[in-house]
């Protein structure tokens, strides 16, 4: 699946989210599409859990 259609599917979720939730289901369905984002990255092995917590500087080294 393209990454423009998986873009059309969330904004669908969450213009539905905001229409018939409201904007407080609004920010949950985003802040929920968030988490699944980076824990899809995460399983995948894009990201790694020191990303996290290292500082700018230990990033720049690292390149």
């Amino acid at each position: 699946m393209s990454m423009a259609v998986v873009g059309m599917i969330a904004g669908m979720a969450l213009g539905f989210a905001g229409y018939f939730g409201g904007f407080g289901a609004f920010l949950l369905v985003a802040a929920l599409g968030a988490i699944g984002f980076v824990a899809g990255r995460f399983l995948e092995g894009d990201l790694e859990l020191g990303d996290f917590f290292r500082s700018r500087d230990d990033r720049r080294d690292r390149r």
